[in-house]
């Protein structure tokens, strides 16, 4: 059975300062339209992972624009997560021996969580997880009302075929599909209402809002990160596709010019991430007895307010992916003025603007000798830090990112009014009388 997600209220108001004249007068303009909309986000986990962040900011935004939103997560086994996270991988290009009976376990957990089911104006099911709800919800014959949309965050350039074949049933369902690159729409999935969205950060939330230099202090001191000294970090989970071994090589190279330095992995360990604890331990040994790298988690009582005072007080943020959706730990960084230097893959050459915010590399050879460029320059970090923040202000914020959400409901939902579909459902207001109250 879904399980609902509880967040805090936020003032679309309250962006004002962050953004460009003009935003938030175009953001309340659209929104008028959907006004008193039910919408429904679905997704795996309510934390750890980009996702989970953005979702506990485009909710109640969503809400203070006067629709009527829910946040929801899939209940399920850890059976079930150690069959997503394969598919997970396997769209991202690892091979995977898949079981009949996987595809079977992937699909019973996702009736479970369709029992109970009521409905909304606009449902986003976000990644392959909850993908099949749809689905199944039309050959139980519940027959669903409002228009479903599918948000994948994935990159699937090189997408295992067997895993796409399990998958793209169930995304063809769909009224219409948001993306975060072009080039990562599979062959196969309907043109008709696909949009192109890159994820964004929120600038107010406690990961990205103003830290003090006495805040950031005294999370330095409760790790034992020395802040006199060079500061290198990176945020990701622990994966393989977001290479931490390599960043220790990095690091490594860097130690040799410069002794001194200091490096910080810090990761959030998420309940449909049981393949976390293997690479955080393979990252343990990695370190070994250098106690220059700190390896922390969630677990350890680093939150957003932590992660928050380290990229503050690092000299450079690293994102060596060599895969990657997107990495909003990128713009994350930028947005406090901090240089970044990241894998050429994904959606990060968006963020980084090769030699003006950061450098993007392909090996832990080159990621180490763009480190070392920098820390041997600060007035080059500072300006790379500047010119970052302005890209993240007028690319990749949360305000952005809403607006988008809005016109692609506002899309669907005129094209199939257009179209006469049989299960489409009014905006603006005009929500019909018999349709069934969300949950």
């Amino acid at each position: 059975m879904l399980t609902t997600v509880g967040v805090a209220p936020r003032e679309l108001e309250r962006y004002r300062e962050s953004v460009r004249e003009g935003v938030i007068e175009a953001i309340r303009e659209d929104a008028a339209k959907l006004a008193g909309a039910r919408v429904l986000h679905i997704n795996a986990t309510a934390y750890g992972g980009g996702v989970a962040e953005i979702l506990t900011s485009m909710v109640p935004l969503m809400r203070d624009l006067g629709l009527q939103c829910d946040w929801k997560v899939l209940t399920g086994s850890d059976e079930f997560f150690t069959v997503t996270k394969a598919m997970h991988n396997a769209l991202q290009g690892k091979n995977h021996p898949w079981r009949p009976q996987d595809r079977d376990i992937w699909v019973n957990q996702n009736k479970l969580n369709a029992e109970n089911w009521s409905d909304y104006d606009f449902v986003i099911v976000h990644d392959p997880q909850p993908a099949p709800l749809l689905y199944i919800l039309r050959d139980s014959g519940r027959n669903p009302q409002g228009h479903f949309i599918w948000r994948c965050h994935i990159d699937l350039t090189d997408a295992q075929q067997q895993a796409w074949e399990m998958l793209r049933p169930f995304v063809e369902e769909y009224d219409g599909s948001i993306w975060t690159m072009r080039q990562y729409v599979r062959q196969g999935v309907p043109e008709r209402h696909l949009k192109i969205a890159p994820p964004a950060i929120d600038p107010l939330s406690h990961k990205n809002e103003p830290c003090s230099e006495m805040q950031v202090k005294a999370v330095l001191d409760r790790f034992g990160v020395d802040p006199s000294r060079p500061i290198l970090t990176q945020v990701s989970r622990f994966d393989p596709w977001k290479d931490p071994l390599g960043v220790i090589s990095a690091y490594r190279e860097v130690k040799a010019e410069f002794p001194d330095v200091q490096l910080i992995l810090v990761g959030s360990m998420a309940s449909d991430d049981p393949e976390g604890w293997e690479w955080y331990e393979k990252v343990i040994r990695r370190a070994g007895e250098d106690w220059d790298i700190k390896i922390l988690t969630n677990m350890n009582g680093v939150g957003n307010a932590e992660v928050n005072a380290f990229q503050h007080a690092s000299d450079v943020v690293i994102q060596k992916s060599t895969r990657e959706g997107f990495g909003l730990t990128v713009s994350e960084a930028l947005w406090k003025g901090r240089p970044v230097v990241g894998g050429n893959v994904g959606g990060i050459p968006l963020q980084i603007l090769e030699g003006e915010c950061g450098y993007l590399v392909d090996s832990s050879q080159q990621c180490a000798q763009r480190l070392a460029e920098l820390l041997r320059d600060r007035d080059l970090r500072n300006r790379m830090g500047e010119r970052g923040r302005e890209h993240v202000r007028d690319h990749f914020l949360i305000t952005r990112y809403l607006h988008d959400y809005l016109r692609m409901m506002l899309e669907v939902a005129e094209g199939s009014a257009t179209e006469e579909s049989a299960h489409a459902a009014p905006i603006a207001g005009a929500v019909g009388a018999d349709a069934a109250g969300g949950a």
